[in-house]
């Protein structure tokens, strides 16, 4: 597996508010926000993607429920590597024993993605994310 980059990180909150205040307000963070609550940052140096990821979306993501399973520790972060070949990186993670949430994913918005829980409870993700590989292309 080759990682090529961190495509991006952020909080992983039960309640949005405290974070839109702290992100948003008082660190002054522009974000587009989205249906359910997703907040994508924009123009932050040294972060290809910085977002608030409400706890049910990524429920829904993972599970397909907006309820996150009690039986699995619930992640207080995100955390994407761009990797060459999501497929390829699933497997050798699978091989060293890692349970994958989602496998080898196409999202609508077109990423390709993989996600796991890491030792210290962050939701890792393997990704292809188009728009961050073309000069130019936008996130839709």
């Amino acid at each position: 597996m080759k990682v090529l980059f961190i495509a991006g990180f952020g909080p992983i909150p039960d309640d949005l508010n405290p974070s839109r205040k702290l992100y948003a307000n008082d660190l002054g963070i522009k974000f587009n926000e989205y249906e359910g609550g997703y907040m994508h940052g924009q123009n932050i140096d040294g972060c290809k993607g910085f977002a608030i990821w409400p706890l049910s979306l990524a429920a829904e993501d993972c599970f397909g429920t907006r309820v996150w399973p009690a039986e699995i520790p619930r992640p207080q972060a995100w955390l994407e590597f761009e990797v060459e070949d999501v497929k390829e990186a699933s497997e050798e993670m699978k091989g060293k024993g890692y349970k994958l949430l989602v496998d080898s994913f196409k999202e609508t918005y077109g990423q390709t993605v993989s996600r796991f829980l890491s030792p210290e409870g962050i939701l890792v993700g393997l990704v292809v994310t188009p728009w961050l590989r073309e000069p130019g292309k936008e996130h839709p």
